[in-house]
């Protein structure tokens, strides 16, 4: 090539890289991630599990760490989190188990009713580890976040929580979690509360309540103790399961400018997310979506929201590098 058309060459790739957007130059070096939203269980072991069901054939078998990092690892995951999938209160210990085996696992939400007798025992046995980082409490097993945080000895048990330090994640959201999480929060505003799934949250359709719930968001987003994971991003819409980003955008834009890049985390929902989408596929919407943000929001989102919320102790080399930067 001539030195004139290389030279002319050249300019033009600088003058294209110069036009691109920061923030997909941004993952020009991987970046390091922290999945705060995984569940684990294992229907081979003896006495089953409560979830999933045995006809479930996408998701009744065993999901366990090393199945987990062999599909997390090739996208820079570097810790993960695990929340109960049990009612039983036996599963907390057998999670422990399985999350202490292995130092790719941060921690795990655990399952406590707060207004049960001895949760108070049961809270200060599990909080002995450091990998206990709190409990979970929504619309699942036919519990009622709206009518419990009623009730003086739920309050009480919170409060222990708060005390604690540890947080309170809810599950499946829809306008009245989004409102119980509001009263939660009235009643114990030391408390960290976690919203998992907001992406695919029950948005009421009747104009009224859809006024109240969004109200209700925008006072939770006024407050610095709530926080949303970007979980369950990928779904079924109108019985498809699209794969674009196009498709997702709006909604995560809504919740983005509300919440913003201080209190938004990363969450697969692995396996539960393989009814919908390969974990590649739902990482990979995940990331083309940050990469319409900052650098900075990006490293918030991936790795350092985390460790702002669940307060997690480095187990490997590469996860007290993240406390180091």
């Amino acid at each position: 090539m001539h030195r004139r058309t290389f030279l002319k060459a050249a300019t033009a790739v600088a003058a294209m890289t110069a036009t691109q957007p920061a923030a997909q130059a941004a993952f020009a070096t991987p970046m390091r991630v922290i999945d705060c939203h995984i569940h684990l269980f294992d229907p081979t072991r003896p006495g089953g599990v409560p979830w999933p069901e045995q006809s479930d054939t996408v998701l009744y078998h065993p999901a366990l760490p090393g199945k987990y990092a062999h599909l997390a690892r090739p996208h820079n995951v570097v810790g993960a989190i695990a929340v109960e999938c049990s009612p039983w209160i036996a599963d907390n210990w057998w999670l422990y188990d399985v999350i202490e085996r292995n130092s790719l696992m941060l921690g795990y939400i655990g399952d406590l009713l707060p207004d049960a007798p001895d949760f108070q025992v049961a809270l200060d046995t599990l909080h002995r580890s450091p990998l206990f980082l709190g409990i979970r409490y929504g619309n699942l097993w036919g519990r009622d976040l709206g009518a419990a945080i009623e009730r003086p000895e739920f309050q009480h048990g919170l409060r222990l929580l708060a005390d604690a330090g540890l947080v309170l994640e809810t599950a499946n959201p829809n306008g009245s979690l989004i409102a119980a999480v509001l009263r939660v929060s009235d009643r114990i505003p030391n408390l960290r509360i976690v919203v998992d799934h907001l992406p695919n949250a029950i948005v009421p359709t009747e104009a009224n309540a859809l006024a109240e719930y969004e109200k209700a968001l925008r006072e939770l987003a006024q407050r610095p103790n709530i926080f949303v994971k970007g979980s369950e991003i990928v779904r079924r819409i109108d019985g498809d399961v699209p794969l674009d980003l196009g498709a997702y955008r709006s909604g995560l834009d809504q919740i983005w400018d509300l919440f913003g890049e201080e209190r938004i985390l990363f969450g697969s929902d692995w396996p539960n997310s393989d009814s919908v989408a390969t974990y590649a596929e739902v990482f990979r919407i995940a990331r083309d979506y940050m990469r319409t943000r900052s650098q900075s929001a990006q490293k918030k989102y991936f790795w350092q929201n985390s460790m702002k919320v669940y307060r997690w102790r480095a187990r490997t080399a590469e996860q007290r590098r993240l406390h180091q930067v």
